[in-house]
């Protein structure tokens, strides 16, 4: 198994990267995330996962562990293939693909070409206790960081705003400004507030 790479970018793709090591090129499919991250960087690491068909051996390298951990857990559901679990990560980061499922919001998988609601809905269904079992949700936004504990009352808060018509985006940059000692009710009283000013 080749856990990671390391080595010069000699060449981009849509949702492929080359990566020189020792003379060879890897060539690893990956996410636009990935691509992003790695372009215009000397030396870089990929860590990979090799994928093993009956007709055909693909190497994959995501930038972060999330990111890589993330592709794992997708493939794991039936439906959802290698190429699928790239477009999801290329759409969505690696916290953002997260906070989807554990709240339940296959919409969000919907907006990606290829996922359909079915799919979405199962992707869901399948990893939500896999990702509740990882203990909390990192959520990185431009100017924003909030860790969202399982059945925190700033966890409910958001999951009943979405459930209101709200994204999770929308929730939670209005939340992550609130004291979140705060009962559940009163998290969702103010963020409304908040949220109306918009």
């Amino acid at each position: 198994m080749i856990y990671s790479v390391r080595g010069k970018v000699i060449a981009t793709e849509p949702e492929l990267v080359v990566v020189e090591c020792g003379g060879v090129g890897y060539a690893c499919r990956t996410s636009f995330n990935t691509i992003q991250k790695v372009t215009g960087q000397d030396e870089v690491m990929l860590f990979t996962h090799l994928a093993v068909r009956e007709n055909d051996v693909e190497l994959f390298g995501f930038a972060t562990r999330e990111e890589l951990n993330s592709f794992k857990m997708l493939i794991t559901v039936s439906g959802v293939g290698p190429k699928a679990a790239v477009s999801i990560l290329s759409a969505l980061t690696p916290s953002q693909f997260a906070l989807s499922v554990a709240t339940g919001d296959y919409k969000a998988l919907t907006k990606i070409k290829g996922i359909g609601t079915k799919i979405a809905q199962k992707i869901v269904l399948e990893l939500k206790d896999k990702v509740a079992k990882q203990g909390a949700i990192s959520v990185r936004g431009d100017s924003t960081q909030a860790i969202i504990p399982q059945g925190s009352n700033v966890d409910e808060a958001v999951t009943a705003l979405v459930v209101l018509g709200y994204t999770e985006g929308e929730a939670l940059s209005v939340i992550s400004q609130l004291d979140a000692s705060l009962p559940v009710e009163e998290l969702i009283k103010k963020a409304l507030i908040g949220l109306a000013k918009f």
